[in-house]
This record gives structure tokens, C-alpha cells and sequence, in this order.
């Protein structure tokens, strides 16, 4: 038994270890000049928690972007600053940046880096240079026959569910009328069209209409996992305990005692076995001999058809991160879209009026090649993905030991920087009206000019390597169903849930779906 003594000071212990100590590390300011930054609350200068507590709201961006509207720098942590100016963005994330990934993505890596969390430069430098071939533009216009057949399978779904057009003076369908999950299929769409143009995997969501699929354990038993609650609420956990780096990996474990956690920590073993699975199986028809072209084939041998030889590890990790953010990402934007044009009807209307300038009349899947470069379809996809950037958390770097200059203020070596895309897009000496949906501040010079400060990809070296393909996607689908169909929300006023974990996971969409067609012969 502890006797009182010992308790006593155990209490004491952990008095002067969480609160004495970094209150006086705090006033210190072991770090100069970091106590000059405003705290994004009272206690954040000596601890993570208070962003801890501000993660589980479910929302930190949108926070952050009020508290920005005062304050162009707070300091969210002891050691951690966020920026609310997007001139930030070229010191932070730029080309010509000293900056590199902090420790966020190391203490949460696997056994092997991937591209999105390695942190030293050669190596992401030498990973780029094995994956920029599988990324290049040609090889995904190559691709786009991936791509139509998953549209194609969609609108097959759509037209299933069509019902009689809406009336012109009707504002609110019938409750019945709404069945379909835009957000579900859309998303369906995504993980298809990526297991396919990754693995030359027929994943098969859109032929059953959900997401069980099969997992592979460590042992090699197999079992069946629904996809996007492995996924999401695996990356839901590390945005709710991540931001002390150093006691992370604690945190991490000995969360698993409240129920909360240790479904999380479940659904993250589910989607490690999800994609060891994948690429277990695509390893097997690489060993038989099959030439697929894919992102797989480029893992493993370059253009020339030699050998890269990565380790397994390394394989296996790629491919995860090609699935998740592959698929994420994507049908976050293509849902974000569709909502937006939809409570802002004369947007919809001209982007319809150009689509329906370069598509036949019965042209069922929008060709790549004729939709592409429509100004008015890119602008509604980036003021889409402005307002609402699917991965909208600020992206941690860390400065340099020997310090930098942000925004034309010294930075401490060593402290975690980032500004988040959804408080950079906010800013409204750079995006007028930041709250409206205006694509047409997309359009011209005025558009261009507005590139440095866009940050939905991130930007610099370490920008994203997906959105051509990102692109593709979205460009093909969107144009397809808006030249095909007309769609409502249960109420001009409706809003999708949102939940922001690692990414702005939605809640479901659900719409009434028509054809344009049927509406224009008085169905």
C-alpha cells in the first residue's frame, strides 16, 4: 500500500513536472522572443492541452481563423505557432524554404516513411523522383479510361434513383425524394477510381453501394472491414492527441482505457490491414508476370522497366498513403462542390451553360480532353476547394536550427510553424467576401495572381503529388452530372456536418436526383 508520505509527494512530483516548470520555462522564454506572440488561450504557452481540448471541438480551423482576424501569429502551443497571414505560406512551405516536416510525422510514421510524412529532404527527394513518372500528366490522360468507367457506373446508380423533375415554384422535394447519399457515392467514386488506377483493383463500391471490403491481419487471416470507418477514425485519433509530440506516443496508448479511443485505435489496425491486403494481393500478379499499368508497376520498376527495388515495407506504405489521401481528398471535393453549387443556383447555371457548349446532348461520360481546360468548371472546383480545402489543419514545419525569418520576424530554431488553409483562405485583403462562394475571382490575371496564396494542395516541394489526378476526377464527374442531371437539397438552407480531424470529414448529403432531359419534355 502507498502510504500518505508517498502520495504526497507523488502529487508534488507531478505539480512541479505539468505546472511549475513550464510556467517558469514560459517566462523564461528558454526560446526568445516567443512569448511575444499572443496565446491562442491562457495556458498555451505552457502547455499542449488547451489545443488538445480545442481538437476534440471537432473544428480547430474555424477557431484559429477568428482568432487570426486580430492576431496575424498565436502561439498554440510552448513551442508551436500558427500564421493567419497567407504571405506566410512562401517563408513556410515554399520551394526556396529552410523549413522541413516536424515531429508530428515522425512519432506517428509506421515502420517506413511514405511521401507524406517523410521529413529529410534527400529522401523525399529520391521517393518523388521513384512516384513522378506514375504522377506525370501523360500517364494520367492514359488513365482517364479508369476514370470514365467508374462514371459510368455511378450514373448508372443515378439514374436508378432518378424521381420526377422538381417543380419551379417547389423549393423543398419531398423528404422520399432523397435518396441519394451524394456524399457516399461520390466517395465510392473516389476509393474505386484510386484502387484502380493504383492497383489495377476492381474494389467494386459502386457495383454493391458500400464499402466492405476484405483485411488482411499480420498472420495473414482474412477478414471483412468497412473502408471509410477504418480510415477516417484512424486519422481521427491522431488529430485529437498528436500535438504534445513528446508524450504522443504515451497519450496514444494509454487513451485505449475510455471506450472513445479504443474504437479508434481498432479502426486504425483495420486500415493497416486494409491496405496490406491490397498490396499483398497486386504483389502476387506483379510475381505472375502481369505488366499493369498502373501506380503499383511503377513502385516497382522505373519507365525503362528496371527494378527500383524499395523494400516491402516501403511498398506496403506507399500504397497506403496513395489509398487514403487518394480517396479522401478527392470525394471531400467533389461533395464540397456539388453543395456549393447548389445553394448558389446562377453559379450552377453558367457552369451548366459551359459544360452543355462542349458536350452532345446524349454524351453520357464528359471526355477529358473537351472539359479540361473550361475556365468556368476549374474556377467552381478552386473556389470550392478554397472555401472548404478538404485538408484544412495547418501543416506543421519545423524551423531550422539555426532560425529563420517568417513574415520579417526572427523564428527560434526548432519551432513547429504552420498556417492552415482554411484560415490562409479566409483572409479577406486576399479573397474579398472570403465567406461567399465567387468563382469568378478564379478567372484572368485577377486569378493567377491569387495562385501563390492558394494552399488546398499545400505548395512548394512538398506540395501534393495527386492533384492532377485529383483534377481528372473531379473534372470528368462533375461535368458528366451536371450535363446529366439536376439535383436538390432537402432545403435551400441545408448544411453538411463537418469534422475536422487530419482532413474536413463530411456527414452525409442526401439529394433528390433528375434528369435534365425528362425535366426539358415536361415529365
Amino acid at each position: 500500500m502507498i502510504t500518505l508520505p508517498y502520495v504526497h509527494l507523488l502529487i508534488l512530483s507531478l505539480v512541479i513536472f505539468f505546472v511549475l516548470h513550464p510556467t517558469f520555462q514560459y517566462f523564461k522564454d528558454p526560446k526568445p522572443g516567443l512569448r511575444r506572440f499572443p496565446n491562442m488561450s491562457l495556458f498555451s504557452g505552457i502547455s499542449a492541452l488547451p489545443f488538445i481540448v480545442l481538437a476534440h471541438g471537432g473544428f480547430r480551423s474555424k477557431h484559429l481563423a477568428k482568432l487570426h482576424k486580430k492576431h496575424p501569429v498565436i502561439r498554440t502551443g510552448p513551442n508551436s505557432l500558427s500564421y493567419g497571414d497567407p504571405r506566410a505560406i512562401k517563408d513556410i512551405y515554399g520551394h526556396n524554404t529552410k523549413c522541413t516536416k516536424d515531429s508530428a510525422y515522425t512519432v506517428t510514421m509506421g515502420s517506413h516513411f511514405h511521401l507524406a510524412d517523410v521529413v529529410d529532404n534527400k529522401e523525399h527527394s529520391r521517393k518523388r523522383k521513384v512516384l513522378s513518372s506514375a504522377y506525370a500528366l501523360k500517364n494520367l490522360e492514359s488513365w482517364e479510361h479508369k476514370v470514365a468507367d467508374k462514371t459510368e457506373k455511378l450514373i448508372a446508380h443515378f439514374d436508378r434513383m432518378c424521381t420526377a423533375p422538381l417543380p419551379d415554384c417547389q423549393k423543398i422535394p419531398n423528404p422520399r425524394d432523397l435518396n441519394v447519399d451524394y456524399r457516399a457515392w461520390t466517395n465510392f467514386f473516389s476509393i474505386d477510381a484510386i484502387a484502380d488506377i493504383g492497383l489495377s483493383e476492381k474494389i467494386g463500391f459502386l457495383d454493391t453501394g458500400n464499402d466492405l471490403c476484405s483485411a488482411e491481419k499480420l498472420d495473414g487471416s482474412l477478414y471483412e472491414i468497412g473502408f471509410r470507418d477504418a480510415l477516417y477514425q484512424n486519422a481521427r485519433k491522431q488529430s485529437l492527441l498528436l500535438w504534445n509530440y513528446d508524450w504522443y506516443p504515451f497519450l496514444n496508448k494509454v487513451a485505449d482505457i475510455l471506450p472513445f479511443y479504443r474504437r479508434m485505435s481498432k479502426h486504425a489496425r483495420d486500415w493497416d490491414a486494409i491496405y496490406l491486403s491490397r498490396s499483398s494481393k497486386r504483389l502476387k500478379r506483379y510475381q505472375e508476370g502481369e505488366k499493369l499499368d498502373d501506380f503499383f508497376q511503377a513502385l516497382m520498376e522505373d519507365k525503362n522497366g528496371s527494378p527500383n527495388n524499395l523494400e516491402w515495407g516501403e511498398i506496403v506504405a506507399e500504397v497506403g498513403i496513395m489509398m487514403n489521401a487518394g480517396s479522401v481528398t478527392t470525394a471531400i471535393a467533389m461533395a464540397n462542390v456539388m453543395l456549393q453549387l447548389l445553394k448558389n443556383p446562377a453559379a450552377m447555371k453558367k457552369l451548366t451553360s459551359e459544360i452543355d457548349s462542349v458536350l452532345e446532348d446524349d454524351e453520357v461520360v464528359a471526355s477529358h480532353d473537351k472539359v479540361k481546360h473550361l475556365p468556368y468548371l476549374k474556377a467552381c472546383l478552386d473556389e470550392s476547394l478554397r472555401l472548404f480545402p478538404p485538408t484544412s489543419h495547418g501543416l506543421t514545419r519545423a524551423v531550422p536550427q539555426d532560425g529563420m525569418s517568417i513574415l520579417g520576424e526572427y523564428i527560434q530554431g526548432g519551432t513547429s510553424v504552420s498556417i492552415s488553409a482554411y484560415v490562409a483562405h479566409r483572409d479577406e485583403n486576399i479573397f474579398p467576401m472570403a465567406d461567399k462562394f465567387i468563382p469568378e475571382r478564379w478567372l484572368g490575371e485577377e486569378g493567377k495572381a491569387l495562385q501563390p496564396y492558394f494552399l488546398a494542395f499545400s505548395a512548394g516541394a512538398r506540395g501534393c503529388i495527386g492533384r492532377n489526378i485529383s483534377y481528372l476526377e473531379q473534372t470528368v464527374l462533375l461535368a458528366s452530372v451536371l450535363h446529366r442531371y439536376k439535383f436538390a437539397l432537402a432545403s435551400p438552407e441545408w448544411e453538411i456536418e463537418r469534422l475536422e480531424t487530419m482532413n474536413m470529414i463530411l456527414g452525409e448529403m442526401p439529394v433528390k436526383v433528375w434528369k435534365r432531359r425528362e425535366e426539358a419534355i415536361g415529365m
